[in-house]
């Protein structure tokens, strides 16, 4: 199978589950080795199964706090507005380069000190705690172009089991390293 996707990123090819793996660092270390192995790890893919969004809540979110955050934030970028007007000299040579710099920390510190504030009057209470989201996934695919698949699949077989981390839940005359799951998806 050989035609092109629609964005033009090359031929599209069939692939195979070789390997699933509970855990991302399993499925990297499987990825790694068959890099080791010569293989030629450009026609495999990692692909998570089953995602979801987990949101670890961090703190209160206080009037205080939004206030700081959006302070930082303008700060950061008022220094390297200031920064870039400084080295690109942009301004006029009567500016003292250094106070350039000063003056875009402390304007952007105030600029972004006030829209935390409105930000956080906005909510309305609605949201008044601080977090951060990430994509997280019950399993990993290992998948792999189907011409080199059978390939793939004999060296992981010979993949070394990882260290002992949660081998509780395999049985003792269980010949899966842990992490990994026998089959295909």
């Amino acid at each position: 199978m050989s035609s092109q996707t629609p964005g033009d990123r090359g031929p599209v090819r069939a692939r195979r589950t070789v390997a699933s793996y509970d855990n991302y660092a399993d499925a990297e270390r499987a990825v790694d080795y068959l890099a080791d192995q010569k293989f030629p790890v450009e026609r495999v893919s990692i692909v998570g199964r089953d995602l979801k969004l987990v949101e670890q809540v961090i703190g209160r979110m206080t009037l205080g706090r939004a206030v700081l955050n959006g302070a930082l934030s303008g700060a950061l970028a008022g220094l390297l507005i200031g920064w870039l007007f400084t080295v690109f000299d942009w301004t006029d040579p009567v500016v003292a380069r250094g106070w350039l710099i000063l003056d875009g920390f402390w304007f952007g510190a105030l600029v972004g000190a006030l829209f935390g504030l409105i930000a956080h009057l906005l909510t309305g209470g609605r949201r008044d705690f601080a977090s951060i989201g990430a994509l997280q996934a019950d399993h990993y695919d290992l998948l792999a172009d189907e011409e080199v698949a059978d390939e793939a699949e004999r060296l992981i077989a010979g993949l070394p089991a990882a260290p002992a981390r949660d081998e509780t839940r395999f049985s003792r005359g269980s010949r899966t390293p842990p992490g990994r799951r026998v089959g295909s998806a």
